[in-house]
């Protein structure tokens, strides 16, 4: 096949978890459990660099509280 007859079409929604991770799902699927829209939606590539740019701190959201809670900075752990 040719690259332009698989080129993906699909239409993405980014999606977000408890954890504050991101992802992309089929914007006409229905979310998996515990994952919600941020409103962003469009092409795999469009949704992916979207991410890149919000998603800044790849620590899920406990362990951001956690390090903050026991002044553990993020410098001092090496990420």
């Amino acid at each position: 096949m040719h690259r332009e007859e698989t080129e993906d079409t699909t239409i993405y929604k980014v999606v977000l978890n408890h954890e504050e991770q991101y992802s992309i799902w089929p914007a006409d699927r229905e979310n998996p459990l515990g994952w919600n829209d941020v409103g962003k939606s469009g092409l795999k590539q469009e949704c992916l660099d979207f991410i890149n740019e919000v998603w800044t701190d790849m620590r899920p959201l406990s362990l951001q509280k956690h390090m903050a809670q026991s002044g553990q900075t993020a410098k001092a752990v090496g990420v």
